[in-house]
């Protein structure tokens, strides 16, 4: 049979026979069955998942912890007239009008940190200055609150104080423009309120500055309380240092105030 290709039980050297296990190539003699890698263990895999979700929950956490540590953060309440009636008026209202104990002074900002707000308020009772008040008008003002003395959470703040510049100007000073009507209401006992110009002295830069303060008379002493706007470019003051990117403080704040003042003279200056 000379179609077969061997002679009985042997092969030729020249015969080839398929390899059963390889697969044949096709025409163009790309395999029929690319070979595959192996798939990554299926353990790494996990590790990796675990890694990725366990970075995410500190950062949560972290998040979440400042969060809290700002919204927590003990601060003192705007400055206000007391809540507690005041007494009946004793003496005259005419004269002139000392600052005296009770007396606070201070500033508010706002923080944010990750994306939380809070208020930042520095206080002190270092301040001084009187008042004249004749006809039912304060004829003249001047207030001094001494910088250097302001304290946050009944601690010194280095930053503010190189933001205020106390170490060349370490006052604020106020100085009224023209005179304040305070009404008959207010020398029977009343609280009123009224609006104030003047003129507000900080870092060395003075500026007109017009606000709403509230009063009272309380027994032998007058009440007043208020809040002044600043922005702090106004007065060339360095903004606080913030918290890189993680935080910042407002560009501008308040300048807060509560007086109690008690008559020095009984006439009118």
């Amino acid at each position: 049979m000379d179609s077969w290709p061997f002679s009985g039980d042997r092969l030729r050297a020249t015969d080839v026979v398929p390899d059963p296990v390889t697969p044949a190539a096709s025409a163009s003699g790309t395999p029929a069955q690319a070979r595959t890698r192996p798939n990554p263990p299926a353990r790494k895999r996990r590790w990796w998942r675990w890694i990725l979700v366990g970075t995410a929950a500190v950062i949560v956490l972290v998040v979440l912890a400042a969060g809290l540590f700002v919204r927590l953060q003990p601060t003192a309440p705007p400055l206000a007239l007391p809540a507690a009636p005041a007494g009946s008026p004793i003496g005259p209202l005419d004269g002139t009008w000392a600052v005296g104990a009770g007396s606070v002074a201070g500033f508010r900002l706002r923080e944010t940190v990750l994306g939380f707000s809070n208020d930042v308020a520095g206080r002190t009772t270092a301040v001084t200055g009187t008042m004249v008040v004749a006809g039912d008008r304060v004829t003249s003002a001047m207030f001094r609150v001494d910088l250097t003395a302001v304290t946050v959470g009944g601690k010194a703040q280095p930053q503010f104080a190189r933001s205020l510049g106390t170490r060349d100007h370490p006052t604020a000073t106020f100085t009224l423009a023209k005179p304040v009507a305070l009404g008959p209401a207010f020398g029977s006992g009343k609280a009123v309120t009224v609006t104030a110009t003047g003129y507000l002295t900080m870092n060395g830069v003075s500026r007109p500055v017009t606000f709403a303060i509230s009063g009272r008379r309380d027994g032998s002493a007058i009440q007043a309380a208020g809040s002044i706007p600043v922005t702090f470019a106004e007065w060339r003051i360095a903004g606080p240092a913030g918290y890189g990117l993680l935080g910042s403080l407002a560009s501008h704040g308040a300048a807060e105030f509560l007086l109690v003042l008690q008559r020095s003279t009984p006439g009118a200056a």
